[in-house]
């Protein structure tokens, strides 16, 4: 076998390697195996393996490396019809260097409806029940009819009527009078689109642009601008011709030029005579034993679209003026946290160690596979050699095939400080999921304040409903209340009714460093005449929050008796607490967020919520103390309570069968 270079394969049930040994085996299996272990071990081509381990290595995703066939081309420099004596010609061959695989298509078949022959057969032929009858399937193939949609016109008769009943009617005879009419292929014209109608283009009456076969250089450019991103389709070689050693000369003596240079070709690439012309790159590869070109299609410039974008750095006011500081410009602490995120989840060093101990890289992109390609041959294999996939279902996957779907432990692990920096420094914050609302007659769901917020340099009017619905209501106000002194209006088109006070500019010079100063709250969009059997306040609910900033303690107390949003209300109404006292006119409403935090505390310590009371109080001496604008005197009213404000500690939470992390003395320190 040596001699004939004979290669032997040998692979056995419950075969003992490193990973596996089998038990108890008996002493003829054991006998065996010694005895194909000590053949192989004498050949030199000979392997022995487990039949388990052969089975998962089979579904080990792999690679099909195939040869691509050369095409024969001429590559030329100038203009060899004018000036011969100043331009070159190469013979060269094209080949594919990377080529697109696409999963496995699936043909698709569907239940055949039997004929009445076949039935009547059937119905003759029946031996079995009805049940164990096998159903017929046939295979769908695609058929390609072409049809026009022809109006007839009845005629001008004129008709009568209400508007409404014309409408209906007209729509009703339109679609009665529309049909259908086929047309064959041969009768169809091919058309191009030009704008919003069609352009016929018959087979011969528009000529063609003449090209001739082969690669011209147009122009070289510095390989620092080339765009990576503009890249299109796949990647070619170009080789000198095999045969002919001036040819490869030639080619190499470009190639180092260019590679010296530092430059990339311009290339004009037809396939054939008279072909469509594909501008690329013609980049200089030198490999170990051969220098070649690589060439890459790039677009034309009428096929790149250029889409501008506000910045989101910059942020300017009405005035012009460019805001500094703002909730949607990170600060200093900010940008640190993120940035130690960001370098705590660099992969190239999360990989196994090497030889030296170093570690490699994660992510090797040749060991990267596509999960849709292997997958489907994985399954089409296996339900091939099965009788029923309901007893025999497909196996799991190759671990190599998933081992990048999830981020490595180590990096994980590492990156969890980071992550809890960021989470603090950004305020992050799950977001309950919104109820959608119901529509109710003819009320239209308001919008809600941020509903279309943009992170734009800008302010965006209001759209046109909008402007219609304000100056419907505006014309209303006039007429009904003509004592109420009016405001100059407003000469632009910005959509706005009225014209501000000097001094409401320069309180509102700022698009997004802060909430909006309340204004008179605009009228929902319902008709004029409302049917509603009451008026509803807004009651100024910020999205997903359930409790209000208009009546917090009322829309606590109503969630608190509906007992499964407890969690939520106690949430929401702390966070009401926490804005309500740092907004402008704060002071008006301290007594009113006093006699929250006393309901709050209450149903915590009633409901379990301890823990998100104690944070809850956290949070607020930072937001008056720490935090711009801050609330110091609301602060020192609830210092100047004492403990009934103060933290739910141990001993109160073991009455009410709870646990509190706090003790007594320091629930006394507020």
């Amino acid at each position: 076998m040596n001699a004939l270079d004979t290669q032997l394969v040998v692979v056995g049930v419950d075969f003992d390697d490193e990973t596996f040994e089998e038990e108890g085996k008996s002493k003829i299996k054991r006998a065996n195996e010694e005895f194909y272990h000590t053949l192989v071990a004498k050949l030199q081509h000979g392997v022995v393996g487990n039949c388990d381990y052969v089975l998962q290595e089979i579904s080990r995703p792999d690679v099909r490396e195939v040869k691509s066939t050369m095409s024969g081309t001429v590559l030329r420099i100038g203009n060899h019809d004018k000036k011969p004596d100043e331009a070159i010609e190469i013979m060269v061959k094209t080949s594919k260097c990377t080529a697109l695989a696409r999963p496995k298509s699936f043909k698709k078949f569907a239940r055949r409806k039997r004929t009445a022959e076949e039935e009547e057969e059937a119905k003759q032929h029946m031996e079995v029940d009805e049940d164990e009858e096998k159903t017929t399937f046939a295979q769908l193939r695609m058929r390609s009819e072409w049809y026009i949609e022809e109006d007839k016109v009845a005629g001008d008769a004129k008709a009568t009527g209400s508007l409404d009943e014309d409408a209906e009617d007209g729509e009703a005879q339109a679609e009665r009078d529309k049909r259908l009419v086929k047309v064959e292929k041969e009768e169809l014209v091919r058309g191009y689109k030009y704008g919003a109608s069609f352009v016929p283009a018959p087979e011969g009456e528009f000529p063609k642009l003449r090209t001739r076969k082969g690669m011209e250089i147009c122009g070289f450019f510095p390989v620092k601008n080339f765009r990576r991103e503009l890249s299109m389709g796949e990647v070619y070689y170009v080789w000198a011709d095999p045969v002919s050693p001036m040819q490869q000369v030639a080619v190499s003596s470009i190639v180092q030029g260019m590679a010296a240079e530092k430059v990339v070709a311009i290339t004009r690439w037809v396939k054939s005579d008279d072909g469509d012309p594909r501008m690329g790159v013609l980049w200089p590869s030198i490999f170990e034993e051969i220098d070649c070109f690589l060439w890459v299609q790039m677009p034309f410039a009428d096929d790149i679209r250029n889409f501008p974008f506000a910045s989101l750095e910059t942020l300017v006011n009405k005035r012009g003026e460019v805001i500094k500081e703002h909730p949607y410009l990170p600060n200093k602490e900010q940008m640190d946290a993120m940035e130690q995120f960001v370098d705590a989840m660099d992969l190239m060093e999360a990989g196994e160690k090497d030889e030296e101990g170093n570690r490699q890289p994660w992510f090797d992109t040749r060991m990267s596979y596509n999960p849709a390609i292997h997958r489907t041959k994985q399954a089409m294999f296996h339900a091939a050699i099965v009788q029923d996939l309901n007893t025999h279902p497909l196996p799991p996957p190759h671990p190599e095939l998933t081992k990048y779907f999830e981020p490595p432990r180590r990096v994980l692990k590492r990156a969890k400080p980071a992550i809890d920096e960021c989470k603090r420094a950004f305020n992050v914050r799950e977001v309950p999921k919104k109820v959608a609302r119901i529509r109710k007659d003819e009320h239209v769901r308001a919008r809600d304040e941020d509903e279309d917020m943009l992170l734009l340099d800008r302010q965006p009017g209001p759209s046109q409903s909008q402007r219609a619905t304000q100056s419907r209501t505006f014309s209303q106000s006039q007429k009904t209340s003509p004592q109420r002194t009016q405001k100059k209006p407003v000469g632009d088109d910005s959509g706005s009714e009225t014209e501000p006070e000097p001094d409401e500019e320069d309180e509102e010079e700022l698009l997004l460093d802060r909430a909006r100063k309340p204004e008179r709250a605009a009228p929902l969009p319902t008709p004029a005449r409302s049917m509603s059997p009451e008026f509803k306040f807004d009651r100024a609910r910020a999205p997903g929050r359930i409790v209000g900033f208009t009546y917090p303690l009322e829309d606590f107390r109503k969630n608190i008796e509906r007992g499964d949003v407890v969690t939520k209300a106690v949430e929401d109404l702390a966070f009401v607490i926490k804005e309500a006292v740092i907004r402008p006119f704060a002071p008006r409403r301290f007594d009113e967020m006093v006699e929250c935090m006393y309901e709050l505390r209450r149903v915590s310590l009633q409901e379990d919520e301890i823990d998100a009371w104690n944070t809850f109080i956290q949070e607020l001496k930072h937001t008056c103390l720490e935090t711009e604008p801050g609330s110091k005197e609301f602060w020192e009213k609830v210092r100047s309570i004492g403990r009934p404000l103060s933290y739910i500690s141990d001993s109160e939470a073991a009455k009410e069968g709870g646990k509190s992390s706090f003790t007594e003395s320091e629930a006394q320190k507020v």
